[in-house]
């Protein structure tokens, strides 16, 4: 394992952007205790920030755990936005609902129990502003094809650990894990209908603007 940000600079950066919202700092506090692997507060702003910026109302996170991320995507759209959260796991479906309510953000939140690359074929909603993947890296070559014909053009498909512990440099890869994040790299940086750039921030985030109809020729 190779650390993307040296320990030093991560105290730093907490040192000047600690942590002041305690619904957050429960969710930190869980996620420490039973190691659950969130985004963590630097991601979470970043996604903060996209959202404002590309003024999204509408946003699909693949793989949502028990409402971290989507916690801090409800806190940047406006009254009336939407984001469907996906989480194999009933019981962090009904977590993620009781740190959302403390906070008066269930309303914008929707969650669906079950897989999401499964669910989104189904799913009648397009033209999403955002799409969020933090599926199992398994599933990381599927989630392009998935999900670009629901992203609207000029949308933002960002995807958490394209660097993978930094397991992503090694060749041959690992195991099919870091594999599989190397090949979704690959698709994200030369997709015709995509223009990605990758952020070393924690442990990586790609950021894929849909430039494209998104659909086969």
């Amino acid at each position: 394992m190779i650390p993307i940000i040296t320990p030093e600079i991560e105290h730093y950066l907490n040192r000047l952007q600690p942590t002041t919202d305690p619904v957050l700092q429960a969710m930190e506090a869980y996620a420490a205790d039973i190691q659950f692997p969130i985004i963590g507060p630097h991601v979470g702003r970043l996604l903060h920030l996209l959202a404002k910026l590309s003024n999204a109302r509408k946003i699909l996170e693949l793989g949502s755990g028990f409402g971290y991320s989507a916690y801090w995507l409800a806190q940047a759209i406006p009254a009336g936005g939407v984001i469907y959260c996906t989480e194999f796991d009933p019981q962090n479906r009904e977590r993620a609902y009781t740190y959302l309510q403390s906070a008066g953000l269930s309303s914008k939140v929707r969650y669906y129990t079950g897989d999401a690359l499964e669910w989104i074929e189904q799913l009648e909603e397009t033209e999403f502003d955002m799409i969020v993947n933090d599926v199992d890296k398994e599933d990381y070559p599927r989630v392009i094809e998935k999900a670009l014909p629901k992203l609207r053009l000029g949308g933002l498909l960002i995807t958490d650990n394209v660097l993978w512990k930094g397991q992503v440099i090694q060749e041959p890869p690992p195991d099919t894990k870091t594999q599989n994040v190397q090949i979704y790299l690959q698709q994200a940086l030369h997709h015709p209908d995509l223009t990605t750039v990758i952020l070393p921030i924690r442990d990586g985030v790609a950021i894929s603007m849909k430039t494209g109809s998104g659909k086969a020729p």
